[in-house]
């Protein structure tokens, strides 16, 4: 696991700042997401992956240990989808090696 003080102590590294100047950079990023889903927009970063809101309407579920049916109320939920670049990385490259010719 990563955490923001990690992602800072890097960024801190690889650019001359201090660990303090990082780290209020990363708390702007994530706030700046978080607003941003707050009111519904999408945030999309080119090579990485998008960042939108979805909205699950109320359902019935059941408590497992009981077996009763309760309602589990609406919820609006942040989804991360990551873009085709960022896929390819992680299965090992920057090709795609999907059979296609």
């Amino acid at each position: 696991m990563t955490t923001a003080n990690e992602i800072a102590e890097k960024i801190a590294a690889e650019n001359d700042l201090t660990k303090a100047q990082a780290k209020s950079i990363v708390d702007s990023v994530f706030k700046a997401i978080a607003d941003a889903a707050v009111s519904g927009a999408e945030t999309s970063l080119p090579g990485f992956g998008k960042f939108k809101v979805k909205d699950s309407p109320a359902r019935e579920g059941r408590n497992p240990s009981t077996g009763a049916t309760i309602a589990i109320a609406a919820s609006r939920k942040l989804t991360f989808t990551p873009a085709k670049a960022m896929k390819d990385v992680l299965n090992g490259g920057a090709a795609s090696n999907d059979g296609a010719s």
